[in-house]
């Protein structure tokens, strides 16, 4: 039935009122500042918002009324009076006719914990977590959960919603575990209200969390980072440029395709060499499940090839190369050129430059990186298409694959700096960069898994990492490292590590900086599962190492510590400091994990090592012209040097005379 022309005008007037009602008052608090915040007490409280352009705010919080002028974009900021701990208090804010209030807002202390899946890992996958989820009922332990956002240039807001969640059975299960049992250790001294904004994502490294400035001040990221910016406008042309650099360093590995020279082997053009090349199951999946003995237990590349025939009329058309799901990372190339990269399990869809198609054959070649477990192209057949503007579609699988496999002697190919876990500012851009100045009273990371292999490097980073976070959130920070935990094979004689030296790498970087500290995990890992249950324990070190390096108590933070390292006749003596009572060893008289080494890796040996004076360990071992040190240097070692307070020695490496 149709409306009277009349009723129908009134319904796009109220339509088009409420539209420009909706104008005229938008959201004016950023959307951090919500119900159940928590703002950090004993500082300035910074608050800001979009308003009109050149409108006048007005914020009243807890009896202090402040004023803010929106600028020329509509973005303004005020900075409230000081508050000591407390509430619950309201937020209100004002501009013109607009008005928004947050309600039940409390006054205490601001965590950000950020890093990777030990930091993401969730409540409910703890130990005893049922126990721990019906005793959730803490109503002055708030949490954010920032949603999970890779972007290639910063942004002011979340991707989606993030409220201020209160700690109930209802909330708690998904929640960080490091970051709630830390502020749940914690209350038991510092008893305020305790903030949590979880900034975290599995898998991710450290690049992915440094904004561009302190990426290119780490150096040797500056060619991803400008096509990184290229992409943010233009993703096809950053797509063809990464594609190239791609296709730079497989030709500078040494030998590519069996006794081949690298610059003759580009499996991404048309025409390349059949050798290596094998029919792929028409089914596709999980290569491991093939039923292949190389590809069983293989975790690395395969290149995957098919061939597309299209007529004049399709390839002229508009068109996006449908992939589906590709474990972990795919580098794609269509006819030559490169036109995408992804990572994790989201449906890959790359639209392709006009032009890109001809009439004829049409080669779609994808190298895919898979790092754990079973990969490769695992999504169903009807995920695999050349999708065109007239609806149309030809399935790529009709023609069949082929696969080969690359020698694990290649490593890890660059991977596209938009990426998410694996990008260059992208989970800055997406999840930190929107946080804006907001007050915090410290920082908690727990990640370096997806860097180990990397320790000269992530030490710089995380330095860099440091620094940017006080740069944004305030000088001098205190930023609190978990040191990764062991994970692997218990080694049966000396190794070289990239987890240990990883490790080291975490430790220097809390020791050089009198704001920082660090949790010691190497004892409460699993030598089967990188994400270990026991993530109460690291909340109480956690918690243990907030009260010295952020609230000056006079205790020993993180366990013993190495101080130094001499000569003792034929011995060893290695000092240490931080001690709680006495050393002790767990077990028994002898301890496990030291090592005497000279100059070079191989020269390791496992010493005989025992406690002496309560605070220094003496070692033997016939180690020629031994200049080193080291403990607890593995993936996995087997430790049993603690304190009377529980806490153990974390691993270390140190040169002889060397005083810390």
């Amino acid at each position: 039935m149709r409306q009277p022309r009349t009723a129908l005008m009134l319904v796009l007037l109220c339509v088009a009122i409420g539209a420009q009602a909706a104008d005229d008052n938008p959201a004016l608090l950023a959307p951090v500042f919500q119900d159940h915040t928590v703002l950090q007490r004993d500082r300035p409280i910074p608050v800001w918002g979009h308003a009109q352009p050149g409108a006048q705010v007005q914020v009243d919080f807890a009896g202090e009324h402040v004023t803010a002028r929106a600028d020329k974009h509509g973005d303004w900021q005020a900075q409230l009076p000081t508050q000591k701990a407390g509430g619950p208090y309201t937020l209100q804010v004002h501009s013109g006719t607009a008005t928004q209030t947050a309600n039940d807002i409390l006054i205490g202390d601001v965590w950000l914990c950020s890093g990777q899946s030990n930091m993401e890992l969730p409540v409910r996958r703890t130990l005893n977590a049922d126990g721990e989820i019906g005793e959730a009922h803490n109503d002055s332990i708030r949490m954010l959960r920032v949603p999970q956002t890779a972007t290639p240039a910063a942004q002011d807001s979340f991707s989606g919603a993030a409220p201020w969640l209160p700690a109930t059975s209802e909330n708690v299960p998904n929640f960080s575990a490091a970051c709630y049992y830390f502020a749940r250790e914690l209350q038991k001294t510092e008893k305020v209200p305790q903030g949590l904004i979880n900034a975290s994502l599995g898998g991710s490294r450290i690049e992915a969390w440094l904004d561009a400035a302190s990426l290119r001040g780490a150096g040797g990221y500056d060619e991803a980072l400008d096509v990184l910016a290229t992409y943010a406008n233009d993703p096809q042309a950053a797509n063809a440029t990464w594609g190239e650099i791609w296709a730079r360093w497989w030709r500078a590995l040494p030998d590519t395709a069996k006794g081949e020279p690298a610059a003759s082997d580009e499996p991404w053009r048309p025409g390349a060499s059949n050798d290596g090349w094998h029919e792929a199951p028409h089914a596709m999946g999980d290569y491991q499940q093939w039923g292949l003995p190389e590809l069983a237990s293989f975790n690395g590349m395969l290149w995957y090839r098919t061939t597309v025939k299209l007529t004049a009329a399709q390839a002229a058309q508009a068109s996006t190369l449908w992939l589906g799901n590709v474990d972990e990372v795919d580098e794609t190339w269509v006819n030559g050129r490169g036109v995408g990269s992804s990572y994790g399990g989201a449906d890959r869809r790359y639209t392709l430059p006009n032009g890109l198609l001809h009439a004829g054959d049409n080669v779609i070649v994808v190298n895919a990186l898979n790092t754990y477990a079973g990969g490769g192209i695992i999504g169903p057949a009807s995920t695999r298409a050349l999708h065109f503007a007239d609806g149309s579609s030809v399935p790529l699988d009709d023609a069949g694959w082929q696969y080969r496999k690359v020698p694990l002697a290649a490593g890890t190919p660059p991977l596209a700096p938009w990426l998410s876990a694996s990008g260059k500012t992208t989970l800055y851009n997406g999840m930190i960069a929107p946080l804006g100045h907001y007050g915090l009273r410290g920082a908690l990371w727990y990640q370096g898994e997806s860097n180990t292999g990397e320790a000269g490097n992530y030490r710089k980073m995380l330095e860099a990492l440091r620094d940017e976070l006080r740069a944004r959130f305030g000088a001098n920070l205190p930023l609190l490292i978990v040191q990764i935990a062991n994970y692997g094979a218990v080694p049966t004689h000396p190794v070289v590590s990239g987890s240990a030296a990883l490790r080291e790498a975490q430790r220097l970087v809390a020791q050089e900086d009198a704001h920082s500290g660090i949790a010691i995990t190497i004892d409460i890992g699993e030598h089967s599962d990188i994400h270990p249950a026991n993530k109460q324990e690291l909340g109480r070190r956690l918690a243990r190492a907030a009260r010295h390096v952020v609230y000056g108590e006079a205790l020993t933070p993180s366990g013993p510590i190495p101080l130094s390292s001499r000569h003792e006749g034929d011995a060893v003596v290695v000092s240490f400091g931080d001690i709680s009572g006495k050393l002790l060893a767990h077990g028994g008289d002898d301890l496990l994990g030291f090592e005497l080494c000279g100059t070079q890796d191989d020269s390791c040996r496992s010493a005989h090592a025992e406690i002496r004076n309560d605070h220094e360990v003496i070692l033997h071992a016939s180690v020629p012209a031994a200049t080193r040190v080291r403990y607890a240097w593995a993936d996995s070692p087997l430790v049993n040097l603690y304190d009377e307070a529980g806490l153990p020695a974390g691993p270390f490496q140190l040169d002889f005379s060397a005083t810390h």
